[in-house]
């Protein structure tokens, strides 16, 4: 009995080495396990880091993309919008500048009436309100006559078709005007056919 309880006696002690040297292994193996832990996350910290950042910079670079795009595009819109206005107006102003054009001749008939002789004076006064009417449309569609007569010679407005010498009359000045020029707005419909003096 004596040996058995020698045996229960030593079987303990082993045991309680047994512990001791386990113990003593697994600080090592803690230590070691959270240090890997830790290299293998700051390694995939910094790669995330290194693809957030490609998607960031890739992010900006369509953004910027895009916003090109977009400004190019108001860019377009705003010239079209206004060509497409400028486009309008002129149809607009030569429509009205060819139909005033073919008017004028009725206003250069109604002018040669004004100045002959008549005997009849409710005729007369038929042809001056006819005048007066003609030229209220005019005014309405913004057409004025270009003054001539008296003016220094304006190769713009004027067209010089007779040239006199007379020391009498001022240098470049119109003398006569045979036919009426008129503007419409600031642009010439018909240049006045003028004599010019020196």
């Amino acid at each position: 009995m004596k040996q058995e309880t020698a045996e229960e006696t030593e079987t303990p002690e082993e045991e309680k080495k047994e512990p001791e040297a386990a113990a003593a292994g697994t600080p090592e193996t803690e230590e070691t396990a959270p240090e890997k832990e830790r290299k293998f996350g700051r390694k995939k910290e910094g790669e995330l880091k290194k693809k957030l950042e490609a998607l960031k910079a890739e992010t900006e670079a369509a953004l910027a993309a895009e916003k090109d795009k977009y400004l190019r595009l108001a860019a377009e819109y705003d010239n079209y919008r206004r060509r497409s206005q400028k486009e309008k107006e002129n149809t607009y102003s030569d429509g009205k500048a060819d139909t005033v054009l073919q008017l004028l001749p009725v206003y250069d008939n109604l002018a040669r009436a004004l100045k002959a002789e008549c005997s009849d004076p409710n005729f007369y006064k038929g042809v001056e309100m006819t005048m007066t009417q003609l030229l209220a449309i005019f005014e309405k569609l913004g057409v004025t006559p270009i003054e001539a007569e008296g003016q220094p010679f304006d190769p713009a407005e004027h067209n010089a078709v007779v040239h006199v010498e007379d020391e009498t009359l001022g240098e470049n000045l119109v003398v006569e005007e045979f036919q009426k020029g008129f503007k419409l707005n600031d642009k010439v419909i018909r240049f006045a056919m003028v004599k010019v003096a020196n």
